[in-house]
């Protein structure tokens, strides 16, 4: 890390690496800004983006727990802007018309993003989906927390657009997520960031995750960076005081939280133990930790990883059926947590540079390695 930092990969970085939830080795690197004396330190808070994904997921399955939600009902009575839903003819060409969806769309498929909307990272950009959804004022680009509407807004003008495809036929990346974030609010009938706290943040001891900073922690905030061009110097994405600084009107359950490495940590010790926190309290079901960690989907990316129920998973090959390997997932900001659970080692890191692609960029690669060797979790997501 302290190489990196050095050879200017990355401005700052803090991680945590553990076996069977204890530490082997945690700690920071750099700074919050080029050029300063500002260092990070482990309880630096970071955006996390996409490792939202799964922290919102648990706090859907911890619904499912407790009957408010079942996996295979259609989302109609909560999210009634998805029911009888109209589908494109043809994915890449909204002038061919659309078809009625076949069946409605489940809690499942929101869980697995099969819910027919998302990201094809196998289409041109933009797809036809995604240039409607932009034309319907809804951001598809990197995480901007205060540039959508509020939640009930949000889902109107979601229901304008076609579904891409049948629900539960195809994986979509990331819109998924989001759809969730609004299902879990109005299925417990609070606001997602209350539920969340409430569900998973409290019970887990992560107290410094959460939508937006408050005004106490904002001193561990700093900015976020661009990653440097080939012939420009990295920019300010977002400053200290910018957009995940406040609350925003729409939680996005996709791309929308803060963390540090220890409250990541602490969450992934909650899935690793099926359930239970440090503590002993227990936040989630054996059987929901189970079916958010085995393989649902797959293959969905260029190394073979799968999806599970809101996390991403790769598996390992049992006699008898599909099991998970190592799960965890990653975020385009700049974040990255995985657990192999044969091992039981668990490995976060959190930087305050997005990155350049879907590819980790190759401090990301040597962390893995480093944390897990040459298994599953150690290559890239």
């Amino acid at each position: 890390m302290a190489g990196a930092v050095a050879a200017g990969e990355v401005p700052g970085a803090a991680w945590w690496v553990g076996r069977h939830g204890e530490p082997v080795s945690t700690g920071a690197a750099g700074v919050h800004a080029p050029g300063t004396s500002d260092a990070v330190s482990p309880d630096t808070v970071f955006r996390i983006a996409s490792t939202t994904k799964p922290v919102v997921a648990a706090a859907a399955m911890s619904l499912v727990d407790d009957g408010v939600l079942a996996l295979d009902e259609p989302v109609d009575r909560f999210l009634p802007e998805l029911a009888r839903r109209r589908v494109l003819a043809d994915p890449a060409d909204p002038g061919a018309g659309t078809v009625p969806a076949v069946r409605p769309i489940t809690v499942r498929d929101v869980l697995t993003l099969r819910l027919g909307l998302g990201l094809d990272f196998t289409a041109p950009w933009p797809s036809p989906t995604l240039a409607a959804l932009a034309a319907a004022g809804l951001p598809v680009g990197p995480p901007a927390p205060q540039a959508a509407p509020g939640p009930d807004e949000w889902m109107r003008r979601l229901g304008t657009v076609p579904l891409a495809h049948q629900p539960g036929t195809r994986w979509l990346y990331h819109l998924g997520a989001s759809v969730l974030g609004v299902l879990v609010s109005r299925a417990a009938g609070r606001p997602l960031p209350a539920v969340l706290d409430e569900r998973i943040v409290r019970p887990t001891g992560m107290c410094s995750t959460g939508f937006g900073v408050p005004a106490a922690a904002r001193d561990r905030l700093g900015p976020h960076w661009t990653p440097p061009g080939p012939d420009s110097g990295r920019e300010v994405y977002d400053p200290a005081d910018g957009q995940w600084s406040s609350p925003p009107a729409f939680p996005d359950g996709g791309d929308g939280l803060v963390s540090t490495v220890g409250d990541l940590a602490a969450f992934a010790r909650v899935l690793e133990s099926l359930g239970c926190a440090a503590d002993g309290t227990r936040v989630l079901s054996e059987a929901a930790v189970r079916a958010m960690t085995t393989e649902q989907v797959g293959p969905v990316d260029d190394e073979g990883g799968g999806w599970g129920l809101g996390i991403g998973v790769r598996r390992t090959d049992e006699p008898g059926g599909r099991h998970a390997g190592s799960y965890g997932w990653d975020g385009g900001l700049g974040s990255t947590w995985w657990t192999d659970p044969v091992t039981g080692t668990t490995a976060v890191l959190l930087t305050n540079q997005m990155w350049a692609s879907p590819e980790p960029p190759p401090l990301f690669t040597a962390f893995r390695r480093a944390a897990f060797g040459a298994g599953p979790a150690g290559t890239s997501s």
